[in-house]
């Protein structure tokens, strides 16, 4: 199994995290696990699933401290991202704590999210 994490699967197109984003789109769907909200969709034209991490400025004022939460969670999904390998999907993990999590937790939650995809 390929725990890589590749250029291919980052979520690049404008169009598609402007409409990810878009909550009058029906296609969207969101789950919540605190610390990680994941708003996604279908993707029938993508062979892998595309993925985008954000988190808050306003909650971390410092960049060095939102590249270390981003950080942590591409390397949850990473290491969980076999559950969704057969469900081609557009995702966005959004980091809704104001405080540091530790890895655990935030993998804990990954797990829980990713399980959810249909």
């Amino acid at each position: 199994m390929d725990q890589s994490f590749k250029k291919q699967e980052r979520l690049c197109h404008k169009k598609v995290i402007d409409s990810l984003f878009d909550r009058s789109n029906a296609l969207n769907k969101s789950k919540a696990e605190f610390p990680v909200r994941m708003i996604y969709r279908k993707a029938e034209d993508a062979g892998r699933s595309q993925v985008l991490f954000s988190v808050s400025k306003r909650a971390f004022k410092r960049a060095v401290d939102r590249n270390a939460m981003k950080r942590r969670l591409r390397e949850a999904y990473r290491l969980n991202k076999h559950e969704i390998v057969d469900k081609p999907s557009y995702i966005v993990f959004l980091y809704l704590s104001k405080e540091k999590m530790s890895f655990a937790d935030i993998q804990k939650a990954m797990q829980k999210l990713l399980s959810k995809i249909k």
